[in-house]
């Protein structure tokens, strides 16, 4: 067993979940690089929303057809995130992690080269086996690095890089590819992936199979060895089925929104996207707290703030301030919305937290496919506008599930 004191020595196995224990540096240093890691997962899968009018015209196709890459990886991570913990049995999770960021880079390379939209979609199915594998095992991952006392800052430190993907990652994937095409930024990701397979193998300690219940923050008088498959956790996915499939039914289709509404150019349109990611990244550590303490809670305050900003975009989206007003609300509430929703669904299966996120992952990464796909039919046939009113509208039934499904597993431990 580890000595609870800080140490600089590389960490050779999960962290005892002792309550008086404490996280070394090291530690956090492979959570930190786990950060990243879904910082470029998403940043892969979420950098055509950025790219979506050259991508399209470069290939010669609709913008809805390239909105529907998005819908492929979506459909491959969402297969893959669930099937993943089971499939793994005692191998390695670092040496897992490594080699799905691998086949990362290798979709994110072939996304570069795609010159018609089959190989793009081929790419595009590589890379959702990648990041299926990234995000289905992060969460779970960072809770057996650290404490148990950091559990829930160790989620929130992994999940914000969903979050510093719209910071960063799609708002510098935009200005990349203005300055020297989508091609270019599409090759820079896949080459951050091969370096932090290096990272991770590097960081990371040892973590086979875990043998016990790895969640810390559980409630008192949760069930050992009860299925995943309670009222709460049903509750919370089909809020999140709901929620996520209306998020990106408007957000992938938000730069023709700002192009054809508002107004703005190219330019304009990634510092739109990047006060939206800086929000996101506030909304990350500031959900994550409250979660900690009312998790459910946390998530419809969430749902609500994303229904009202895409309400506002569809009133007033023609002006330029109050659009940036709905665009900063969006990312806040949106940027919160995993680490929350990885909060209550552990709590409410704390026995079962690999199978759990990864199912959790697999149905967050199905919407996306879902709401993509919904977007693209809706904004070939009626319009930008009509797509914010019935992504709003979408929101709304997210809202009255989580209100009516109540429970008491999301409460912080007393």
């Amino acid at each position: 067993m580890e000595s609870p004191a800080p140490t600089p020595v590389r960490p050779s196995g999960p962290l005892p979940l002792d309550p008086l224990a404490r996280t070394t540096s090291w530690r956090w240093v492979a959570v930190v690089v786990l950060a990243v890691s879904t910082f470029v997962v998403v940043s892969s899968e979420m950098l055509p929303v950025g790219v979506l009018s050259p991508m399209a015209d470069d290939l010669r196709i609709g913008q809805g057809t390239a909105g529907l890459s998005l819908t492929v990886t979506g459909l491959v991570t969402a297969v893959t995130a669930p099937v993943v913990p089971r499939l793994l049995g005692s191998l390695d999770r670092r040496a897992v992690l490594a080699c799905a960021m691998v086949v990362l880079a290798v979709g994110n390379a072939l996304t570069a080269v795609a010159r018609d939209v089959g190989p793009l979609m081929v790419s595009r199915v590589i890379l959702g086996v990648g990041m299926g594998a990234v995000w289905g095992l992060a969460s779970a991952v960072a809770i057996r690095l650290v404490a148990a006392r950091d559990a829930a800052l160790a989620v929130s430190v992994a999940v914000s890089g969903v979050a510093a993907a719209s910071v960063v990652g799609v708002p510098l994937g935009t200005l990349v590819s203005n300055a020297f095409g989508w091609r270019v930024a599409f090759a820079a990701l896949a080459a951050a992936a091969l370096v932090l397979a290096v990272a991770l193998l590097l960081a990371l300690p040892r973590l086979p199979r875990p043998s016990e219940p790895t969640a810390p923050t559980a409630p008192s008088g949760a069930v050992a060895g009860a299925a995943p498959r309670t009222r709460p956790v049903r509750v919370a996915l089909t809020l999140v089925l709901l929620l996520v499939t209306a998020h990106f039914a408007a957000y992938t289709y938000v730069r023709p929104v700002l192009e054809e509404r508002t107004g703005l150019t190219p330019d304009g349109i990634a510092v739109v996207l990047l006060v939206y990611g800086v929000f996101g990244l506030v909304g990350n550590f500031a959900a994550g707290a409250l979660a900690a303490r009312r998790a459910r809670g946390t998530v419809l305050a969430l749902t609500a703030g994303i229904g009202a900003s895409i309400a506002l975009l569809a009133l007033v989206g023609s002006w330029a301030a109050p659009t940036g007003v709905g665009v900063a609300l969006w990312g806040a509430a949106y940027g919160g919305l995993s680490v929350a929703g990885q909060i209550w669904l552990t709590r409410s299966a704390p026995d079962r937290v690999e199978r759990v996120t990864g199912l959790y992952v697999g149905v967050f990464t199905a919407a996306i496919a879902v709401g993509a796909f919904l977007g693209g039919v809706v904004v070939e046939a009626a319009g930008v506008t009509a797509l914010l009113w019935g992504a709003a509208a979408l929101t709304g039934a997210a809202l009255c599930v989580g209100l009516r499904g109540g429970d008491r597993t999301s409460a912080a431990p007393r």
